[in-house]
C-alpha cells in the first residue's frame, strides 16, 4: 500500500543491531512527507491513551520561542480541532512546560543548555519520549560539543523515578542535509550508508531512509519549484539528495593525472592517510601512501593523539575548506577505507 504520508509503524517495530529494542530512533525524507506530523501526532495521543509526558529538544535555545504553537498548529488543525496547547517557562526560563488542554504534557528544551538541565533535570523525571526534530542543520550550525550535550541531556531525563536509567526513546527526524553530520559521523552511519539503503541498523540505534512519493510529486509540480528546477536546494528539498553531497569516486593514483601536491597526513583509529591536491582537475585524493617527510600530521581524535600531530582544531581552515572541496565532489579515494577515515577527518563534531 502506497501511504500519503510517513507511517513510522515500520520504524519503530524493528530491532536494532542486536536484535534489541533500539532508543535512537532516525528517520530522514523528503520534505512534506509527514514526519514530524506523524511524530507529534504520536506524543499527544500517547499522553490522551496513556498520559506519557514527551520532550522536545531543540539545538538553541532561541528556538524554544513560542514552541507550543510550533509544535501544535500544524496537527491541531488536522487532528485536534477542538483542543489547545499552552505554555509556560519554569526553571530560570530554561524550560518550558507545555499543556494540553490545561495538563502538563510535556516540556521543550535545548542541546545547549544540558549543562543546566543536568542540575534541573527532577523537572523532566516524568518524560516518557523525546523528539528532536531537525537533527541535522541545514546551515551546519551545531552546538560545540553536540554529541557530548545530547547525551546529557538523555542522561538527565532517563535517570527519573528512582531508577539509574530509564527506557527513554529519541525519535530523530530531519531532512537528508550532509553525511558529514555529528549523529552520522558518531554511528559511523556515513560509510555504511547506500543510495538504495532504505533501513539501517546499529548498537542501540536505526536509521531509516525513506522517499514518499506523492509528496515528491507534488514538490515537482509546484510551479515555484519549477523555477529553480537546476538548484540542489530544491532536488534536496523535494527528492531527499544529501544536499551537501554530491557522488564521490573511488580510483587508483594513476587515473590522476598531472601535477600534485602533498597536504598533508592524518590519522584515524591509529592508522596513517595522506590528503593530495591535484592542481589542474583540483581533486583532492585520499590515500594510505604516506610521505613521512611532510611535517603537517594531524590525529582525528585525542585517541589518536602522538609526538609531532596536533588535533584537527589546530588546522580548522584547512578542515573547513576540505569540506567544501568534499561538498563540490571532488574528492577521490583510492579505496572504502580512505574513504571512511576521510569522513571522519572532516565530519563535524
Amino acid at each position: 500500500m502506497n501511504e500519503i504520508y510517513y507511517n513510522g509503524t515500520k520504524l519503530l517495530n524493528t530491532l536494532d543491531l542486536n536484535n534489541k529494542r533500539p532508543e535512537i530512533y532516525m528517520v530522514t525524507s523528503n520534505r512534506s512527507a509527514g514526519k514530524t506530523t506523524y511524530f507529534n501526532r504520536l506524543a499527544i495521543n500517547r499522553f490522551k491513551r496513556e498520559n506519557k509526558k514527551f520532550c522536545l529538544l531543540y539545538r538553541f535555545n532561541y528556538e524554544l520561542e513560542n514552541v507550543s504553537d510550533k509544535f501544535f498548529k500544524d496537527i491541531k488543525y488536522l487532528f485536534f480541532k477542538n483542543d489547545e496547547m499552552s505554555e509556560k517557562r519554569i526553571a530560570k526560563g530554561k524550560i518550558i512546560e507545555l499543556f494540553y488542554n490545561k495538563k502538563s504534557c510535556g516540556y521543550a528544551v535545548s542541546l545547549n543548555d544540558a549543562d543546566f538541565i543536568k542540575k534541573y533535570s527532577h523537572y523532566l523525571s516524568d518524560v516518557s519520549t523525546i523528539i528532536f526534530d531537525e537533527f541535522q542543520s541545514e546551515t551546519n550550525h551545531y552546538c560545540d560539543k553536540e554529541i557530548e550535550k545530547f547525551i546529557s541531556i538523555h542522561t538527565s531525563i532517563a535517570r527519573g523515578r528512582n531508577a539509574m536509567s530509564r527506557y527513554v526513546p529519541v525519535y530523530m527526524i530531519s531532512n537528508p542535509v550532509t553525511l558529514l553530520n555529528p549523529y552520522f559521523a558518531k554511528f559511523n552511519i556515513s560509510t555504511r550508508l547506500k543510495e538504495n539503503t532504505k533501513i539501517l541498523r546499529g548498537t542501540g540505534w536505526i536509521l531509516e531512509q525513506n522517499l514518499n512519493k506523492n509528496a515528491l510529486k507534488a514538490n515537482q509540480d509546484s510551479a515555484f519549484n519549477q523555477a529553480f528546477l537546476s538548484d540542489k536546494y530544491i532536488a534536496y528539498s523535494t527528492e531527499g539528495i544529501y544536499l551537501r553531497n554530491d557522488k564521490s569516486f573511488l580510483t587508483t593514483q594513476k587515473d590522476l593525472k598531472g601535477k600534485n601536491n602533498y597536504i598533508c597526513t592524518f590519522k584515524v583509529d591509529g592508522k596513517d592517510y595522506s590528503l593530495r591536491e591535484y592542481v589542474e582537475s583540483g581533486y583532492i585524493y585520499v590515500s594510505d601512501v604516506i610521505d613521512n617527510t611532510n611535517k603537517i600530521k594531524i590525529s582525528v581524535t585525542t585517541e589518536d593523539h602522538g609526538i609531532n600531530y596536533f588535533l584537527k582544531a589546530r588546522y580548522s581552515n584547512l578542515i573547513l575548506n576540505l569540506r567544501f572541496i568534499f561538498e563540490s565532489g571532488n574528492f577521490r579515494f583510492k579505496n572504502l577505507d580512505c574513504k571512511s577515515a576521510c569522513l571522519k577527518l572532516i565530519s563535524y563534531d
